[in-house]
């Protein structure tokens, strides 16, 4: 009986994770860093904005597998996407933006305390940020 708690709770957990609803206004923020940062949940990259910096970072995000967009558009100067791990489907969320003639972009995880570097490594290897 205690086992079968145990699992029912950890199937409900998982349930959650790919269940919740994603709340729009706090991931879809401005980047509040303008400078290279990692943290334990997530990373910070920022390089100088070429004329289609964003719309590069955009291409290469869509074409992520496990990600979409949750909020903003290329035109907007502002995009916001999540991005599931493959066996838990954890989400991570992106933000990326260009400013003060600057392309920012911020990673960082939803659940849990440390990210085992996915997110800045993700970051790595957009291809506006893998050029500097």
């Amino acid at each position: 009986m205690i086992l079968g708690g145990i699992v029912l709770l950890v199937l409900a957990g998982i349930a959650w994770v790919r269940l919740a609803p994603h709340d729009t206004a706090r991931w879809h923020q401005p980047v509040r860093f303008n400078q290279n940062t990692d943290f334990s949940g997530g990373a910070v990259r920022v390089a100088e904005a070429g004329p289609d910096a964003l719309a590069r970072a955009d291409r290469y995000m869509r074409e992520l597998d496990r990600t979409v967009v949750l909020a903003g558009s290329v035109q907007e100067g502002r995009v916001t996407y999540v991005t599931r791990s493959k066996v838990f489907g954890f989400p991570d969320y992106t933000t990326i933006e260009v400013r003060d003639e600057q392309i920012r972009a911020w990673a960082r995880l939803r659940f849990g305390a440390s990210d085992l570097g996915v997110n800045r490594d993700r970051l790595e290897k957009i291809p506006v940020f893998s050029e500097t």
